[in-house]
Parts: C-alpha cells; structure tokens; sequence
C-alpha cells in the first residue's frame, strides 16, 4: 500500500485559542507566532491506495467557498487539491473513499465545489463513500453553541443527497491496512485512521493531537468543546503509540509532519521525526 500527505494550505489561527490555558511563555517555546499572536496552522491530507484498488483521502483541506466569511483565519498558499491528485496519477473520480474526520470546515470544505460562474454545486470526489461518525453528523446537524461557526451546511448535504454518507457508530475496518478509530473531546465522534504499513502504524491524529507542541496531554486547545475528555482521549491515544511505535501524523503542524513519541515517567514526548512521501 502507498501512503503519501498532502498540505491543501494553511492559515492562522490564535495562538492563545490553540493552547488554551497554556501560557505563552510555555508555548512560545514549542511553536511560532507573529506579531499579532497569530499561529500558522497547516491543513494536512492523506491519500492511500490500498493492495486492493482502494483509494482513500483522508481530509480535504477548506476548499474556496468559504473564504470571505472566514477571512479572520488569513488562509494562503492553497491548492487544487483535484489538480494535485492529477499530477499525481489520482483522478478525483478513481477515489473511493473519503474520511472525514470532522465536519469542521478546514478538515471538509473542498467536499463539494461550487462553480464560479453558476453557483451550482457539485461533488469533488464524485464516487466516493464518504465516511462520517454518526455522533459528528448529529453534531453537524445540530450543532453547540461553541461549533456552530465552524459548522457550514453546503459542505456535506449533497454527499447526503447523492446517497453517498456512510456513518459509523464505532471503530470500524475500512480496508485490510486502515482502520477507524472514534474519539471525542475536540468535538463529538472524531474518526482518527490507523494506517498499518510493513514499516510502522500511522494514526491521523487529527485534532485530537493537532501538532507536535500539543502532545503533552494537559496541553489543550480552546477549541475543544470537552477538554476533560480531550484530556483522556490523548492519553488514551498516546499510550499506544508509544507502547507500539506507531507514528502521529499531526493533522495541522506547519513544521512537523510526523513523530513516534514516548513516555518518559509520567510524560509523553516526540521522540523521532518520520518523514512519510509527500505529493
């Protein structure tokens, strides 16, 4: 199987939101900001072709339609991520599966284009299983009060009216090499993928370990709506992964793709940086 990761772009995001109690004088340390205090925070992708023909993305990034809304974030450098896969022999009509790991709109809002000049939308991955956790969906559907804005109802109700959602209530197979995972605290039912190559386990982290700086457990983000839970999950999620010597994909990192990490007494910490192909 190949395994290879995609940055669809990047864009900012407040430093003191990121690390939520944390102190700036501890997390300056780990990661950047500028002047205004702002992170660089990458929206990062995964493209898998399985043994057996499968062809599975895992994110696509923010996409285009909702940048004026959303120019708080100050996106930049973003791709066509259908162009993208096409130079790299992938055409968005061959994928056949795309996991989402939540329906915020920089993890899913390339799902579904709209044209410029008619407005009308339209599928990027036309024949795709789109795999969403169903506690997500009822959240997407019916959102708190602290996701609603990140929420966006034209990402993802034409996958649901194409017949092409898939929800899952638990930890599901996906194919022979990929698994997903559910964890809560960031936001309700959050799939993480479990990658198993001949080398080493890759995990999306996805937000619940959203970057190298925020391994350390109690380090959590505002964004999460549950931290306790955050909390819990990471340990939960981190305890594997150094048991096992898997590899944290970190889903928004600008700097660093991907670590094993391990514990050290009663802490856990990046150990060795994995470089997996990128497109």
């Amino acid at each position: 199987m190949d395994l290879r990761i995609i940055d669809t772009g990047y864009f900012h995001a407040d430093g003191g939101a990121m690390f939520g109690a944390v102190p700036k004088t501890a997390w300056s340390r780990r990661y950047p900001s500028d002047e205004k205090n702002g992170c660089v925070l990458a929206m990062r992708s995964a493209i898998i072709r399985t043994d057996d023909g499968r062809v599975i993305l895992i994110d696509n990034g923010a996409g285009d339609k909702q940048l004026k809304r959303l120019s708080y974030y100050r996106f930049f450098d973003l791709i066509d991520l259908s162009d993208k896969l096409r130079e790299n022999g992938v055409r968005p009509e061959a994928v056949t599966d795309v996991v989402l790991t939540h329906l915020h709109f920089d993890h899913c809002g390339y799902t579904v284009q709209r044209d410029s000049s008619s407005g009308e939308l339209s599928l990027a991955f036309p024949n795709a299983t789109h795999w969403v956790s169903r506690r997500q969906w009822e959240n997407f559907l019916h959102p708190n009060a602290l996701e609603a804005e990140s929420y966006f109802e034209e990402n993802m109700r034409l996958v649901e009216e194409k017949g092409l959602l898939r929800l899952i209530d638990g930890d599901t197979p996906l194919a022979s090499s990929v698994e997903l995972r559910l964890y809560d605290g960031h936001t309700p039912g959050q799939i993480a993928p479990y990658i198993h190559t001949p080398e080493r386990t890759y995990v999306f982290a996805g937000d619940v370990i959203p970057l190298a700086a925020s391994v350390s457990p109690e380090w959590i983000s505002a964004y999460d709506t549950y931290p306790v839970t955050s909390y819990d999950e990471k340990l939960r999620m981190l305890e594997e992964a150094a048991r096992e010597k898997q590899a944290l994909i970190y889903c928004h990192d600008a700097y660093t793709i991907c670590t094993t990490v391990k514990k050290v007494n009663d802490y856990f910490v990046r150990e060795k940086k994995i470089t997996p192909s990128a497109f």
